[in-house]
């Protein structure tokens, strides 16, 4: 008896279960099926970070806006530490969906996937937003949040989905995000002081979280995938695992090798250079920018120096046309730079506007 027939088939009780929900659930109720999927995504993460901060801007209470603030903090740091662990659990495990194992007795709600069902990404995202609103609300609130997560959990079995020991694992690395983000928070509050001290040393954090990303990513597909190898996620989407000799998005990809050096080189001046722009006094944005740019350079660079290539995994089509395959540290960079773009136009637009206010003052 294996533990997966233990811990996850829950001897045939998961599959019973499954069958019982999504066979269960009538058509009328797809609708609030497909709503709850849609509040449990992961996609609404910078809804709910814009929400605790609007919350504690507007608190009237010095005290409430400190808690709140908080909280933002923990659900920030639980997310990040979720999506890693769900990302390797799910790319480790590789469990099958319910339509691979059952086929056509799955009633689907939405596009059918069949690879990593465990976790279920939306039960860890509804754990994380319980986690981090349940000391901030009162008791009919808390019943709020718990109905949240179950419906949540509810809408991605009767969606044909996941199965319940997805939702249940899913609401367990939740929780377990949230409460290793509430002891790493605290232990982590003297080093924060210093570095507002030092504005630099938390833009080169953020260069460095780039690129612990970036190479955590490339190192779990260089494990769980073969060179080639392809791995359909939605109807769009695709994991792959190949090697680009190019910078971003391929390009250069076709050179004779000359390539490699030339973007080391480029790569590290690039990289010096956007050290010394973060020690001058910087626009937050500029300065998040600057940081994303600096984090992406450094991630590419050190696989053309340990690998020679850079790998590639993220695969986004339509129909037959395949956009070229990226990673992590190209979308540091292309983000950056977007940031970088918004300051610009916004720094015009503030720079056309004064003609215009000198004008009236003058009247």
């Amino acid at each position: 008896m294996s533990w997966k027939f233990i811990l996850y088939d829950w001897g045939t009780l998961n599959l019973t279960l499954f069958q019982a929900i999504n066979a269960g659930t009538p058509a009328t109720l797809d609708p609030f099926a497909w709503f709850f999927s849609l509040v449990g995504s992961y996609w609404t993460a910078p809804l709910m970070l814009l929400s605790l901060w609007w919350w504690s801007k507007s608190a009237t209470d010095p005290a409430r806006g400190h808690a709140v603030r908080l909280r933002l903090a923990g659900f920030g740091m639980a997310f990040m530490l979720a999506l890693l662990a769900a990302a390797v659990l799910k790319l480790w495990l590789d469990f099958p969906r319910p339509p691979a194992v059952l086929g056509d007795l799955v009633r689907v709600i939405g596009e059918i996937e069949r690879h990593y069902s465990l976790p279920s990404g939306h039960a860890t995202y509804s754990a994380l937003v319980v986690g981090a609103l349940w000391p901030l609300v009162g008791r009919r609130g808390r019943i709020g949040l718990m109905l949240y997560a179950g419906l949540v959990g509810w809408s991605r079995i009767a969606a044909g989905m996941h199965f319940p020991a997805d939702v249940l694992a899913g609401w367990i690395l939740g929780l377990s995000s949230t409460v290793l983000a509430g002891w790493l928070i605290p232990l982590a509050a003297p080093a924060w002081q210093t570095a507002r001290r030092t504005p630099a040393l938390i833009w080169y954090g953020v260069a460095a979280c780039a690129v612990m990303t970036d190479q955590l990513s490339k190192l779990a597909i260089s494990r769980m995938l073969a060179y080639g190898e392809q791995v359909e996620v939605t109807a769009f989407f695709n994991f792959v695992h190949v090697l680009n000799p190019g910078a971003a998005f391929s390009f250069l990809a076709s050179a004779s090798g000359w390539q490699r050096y030339f973007f080391i080189t480029l790569g590290l001046t690039v990289s010096a250079w956007l050290v010394h722009m973060l020690r001058q006094r910087l626009n937050r944005l500029e300065a998040v920018g600057y940081s994303l740019i600096l984090g992406g350079a450094l991630g590419n660079v050190a696989d053309r120096v340990l690998r020679g290539q850079v790998v590639d995994f993220l695969d986004f089509h339509w129909l037959h046309a395949h956009w070229p395959a990226f990673n992590l540290a190209d979308v540091a960079i292309t983000s950056g730079a977007v940031l970088l773009i918004v300051k610009g136009l916004n720094q015009s637009k503030t720079v056309d506007a004064k003609p215009i206010e000198n004008y009236n003052h003058s009247q």
